[in-house]
């Protein structure tokens, strides 16, 4: 079990880089959400067999809850903060628990539970120094990717074996709806044809596919749980691409995040044997 969590900490670690590549993109949110997913979408059609299948019903139900993920992701960077953005997106593993026994008939273990307190307390001292009252639309489209990216966890976990189908399907879906829309916005320049090959290649294709297989392997709120690494994250690839420099209170809530995840991802590979030996 430890191999997929480790996969899920690398899709999170891949996942963090979204508000560095989103800021230093000059391009409007129709540009950016058109072409990193179309760039995701021709990478994992390309080099992932599977990815060509036609997916099932269920796993066509779950791309659409991923363009949904990462098309409304992109709009809350640009409306609001990133740490705003990145904050509000992961409120996923609350959703994953409240509603995995509904979809998927897979309850939240007592373990996560007490974890999420903890994460949930790591998050808002996170971002307590940088959170504001404005930015509401921003902020309420964050929230609804939030409950996007909980279905779309769940939807994985429940088509296992046909997560990166479902990757691949549903950028192609988040390319098609949002390439009317970009006419009309800034000329790429040769930075932002960097960054939309950076973030759709590395933050959406590879960090997916890595997240589909972790996932299959793992309960969904353990998964959604682990993942809360990507918020500590976030923001210091960000500091150090724009220079938006995380508060005192990031530091502390950072830091309860990491070890948090530490024991979480660490601590069955201790108890295991102590269990075998009693």
């Amino acid at each position: 079990m430890t191999r997929y969590r480790l996969y899920v900490l690398a899709a999170a670690l891949l996942w963090s880089s979204a508000g560095a590549g989103i800021k230093a993109c000059a391009l409007n949110a129709w540009q950016i959400a058109f072409g990193r997913s179309l760039v995701a979408a021709v990478v994992l059609f390309a080099l992932v067999p599977e990815a060509r299948r036609l997916p099932s019903r269920a796993a066509a139900l779950v791309a659409l809850a991923y363009a949904a993920t990462v098309t409304l992701f992109v709009f809350a960077t640009k409306a609001t903060t990133a740490a705003n953005a990145i904050f509000l997106q992961d409120t996923a593993p609350l959703w994953v628990m409240v509603l995995g026994p509904f979809l998927i008939g897979e309850r939240a273990a007592r373990s996560e539970w007490l974890a999420a307190p903890v994460f949930g307390a790591g998050l808002s001292l996170f971002f307590l120094d940088q959170l504001s009252p404005g930015q509401i639309i921003g902020n309420l489209i964050a929230l609804g990717s939030g409950l996007a990216f909980a279905l779309t966890i769940l939807g994985m976990r429940r088509v296992q074996g046909e997560g990166t189908p479902a990757t691949a399907w549903g950028n192609l879906v988040a390319a098609l709806v949002t390439a009317p829309l970009i006419a009309g916005g800034p000329a790429p320049t040769a930075t932002d044809v960097g960054a939309l090959l950076f973030l759709g290649v590395f933050q959406l294709a590879l960090a997916y596919h890595l997240f589909g297989r972790g996932v299959s392997g793992l309960p969904a709120a353990e998964a959604a749980l682990l993942i809360l690494v990507e918020p500590v994250l976030n923001p210091v690839w960000t500091f150090v691409v724009t220079g938006e420099r995380p508060g005192p209170w990031a530091v502390v809530g950072g830091g309860v995040i990491l070890v948090a995840t530490a024991w979480r991802t660490l601590a069955p590979l201790w108890l295991e044997p102590r269990r075998q030996l009693g």
